[in-house]
């Protein structure tokens, strides 16, 4: 279930902002592993695996299997 009270962090955001690179390309998106989140927002690994936890505490993302997570939700934007 989708958190849609929470309000992500600003590292949280950069994830997420990465996770919907490509959402309306018809291509596919919404998924990646710690390290291509790394590489593309700067952030370093404790800095990620932390904003992903929250983010799936919160619904926002899922991990699919180690090292894979995917987009869920973006409750401000999703109806």
């Amino acid at each position: 279930m989708v958190n849609e009270e929470y309000t992500p962090s600003e590292n949280e955001e950069a994830i997420l902002k990465i996770l919907k690179e490509g959402r309306d390309s018809g291509e596919p998106w919404g998924r990646a592993n710690p390290l291509f989140l790394r590489e593309e927002t700067g952030l370093n690994k404790q800095q990620v695996n932390y904003s992903l936890n929250q983010l799936a505490a919160a619904g926002w993302v899922t991990k699919l299997t180690e090292g894979l997570y995917e987009f869920v939700s973006d409750p401000r934007t999703d109806s």
